[in-house]
């Protein structure tokens, strides 16, 4: 390849050097999640990213973030046909930062007891169990949980230099789902939502790993700010 003029060579640094100060997310793409609208708002709010299925590029992202929507066991069955399943969970390992986000939350745990169950990434010990087809008074409530809801801190303090850090706490997230993760640990908890009185997981975090059950890129302003305090990790 023959080199590059002086002025190209400079210029091409010049664009090079651009890139580096953004955010690089690696968003996985397995046939099972809302990938244009979570890329669009990671790069509203100031990252580069790239949308990959090859098992390579996902173990070794800066940052990776697992979207998700449908069926656990087809997400799991998604994964282990493109080779993705020890990626992330070699990603995960490194204590490099990693965002699960709905469907992609679920498959952070041990396993779902979704359509008979299934087994999960194992990457945060727990289950995906049914939401209560009741409110907390024994009457039925629609079933998957649509809407937006606030957030709750499990314990004060809980979500200083986490994503959900400075977060308006007033202000609600959308949720469609109608399985719930509940970690083994309560120390995993992140953030709790109510829904009619039932209190179901909305974030669960250990170390490195996130994961959130709302959808933060339609979320308005608080999932951008989610997505920023990801980014900036």
């Amino acid at each position: 390849m023959p080199e590059l003029p002086d002025y190209l060579y400079f210029l091409t640094e010049g664009f090079a050097d651009l890139n580096t100060q953004k955010p690089m997310i690696t968003v996985v793409d397995y046939g099972a999640g809302n990938i244009l609208s979570v890329t669009r708002a990671l790069e509203h709010v100031g990252a580069t990213t790239i949308v990959t299925g090859d098992p390579k590029i996902v173990e070794q992202a800066e940052k990776l973030l697992l979207p998700g929507v449908g069926a656990f066991g087809r997400a799991m069955d998604n994964l282990s046909q493109r080779d993705l399943i020890e990626p992330i969970r070699g990603h995960a390992a490194s204590g490099r930062p990693f965002l699960g986000v709905c469907l992609g939350m679920q498959l952070m745990l041990n396993g779902s007891e979704e359509f008979g169950g299934h087994e999960g990434l194992g990457l945060i010990p727990g289950n995906v169990v049914s939401i209560p087809r009741t409110t907390s008074h024994g009457d039925p409530h629609k079933i998957p949980h649509i809407g937006w809801n606030t957030l709750l801190q499990p314990q004060p303090g809980r979500w200083k230099n986490t994503i959900l850090d400075g977060i308006d706490k007033t202000i609600g997230m959308y949720f469609v789902h109608s399985f719930s993760a509940a970690p083994t640990n309560e120390t995993d908890r992140l953030a709790d939502t109510d829904y009619n009185g039932q209190i179901i997981s909305a974030a669960i975090q250990h170390e490195n790993l996130t994961g959130l059950q709302c959808h933060p890129e339609k979320s308005g302003s608080v999932g951008l700010r989610v997505l920023k305090n990801f980014i900036d990790q």
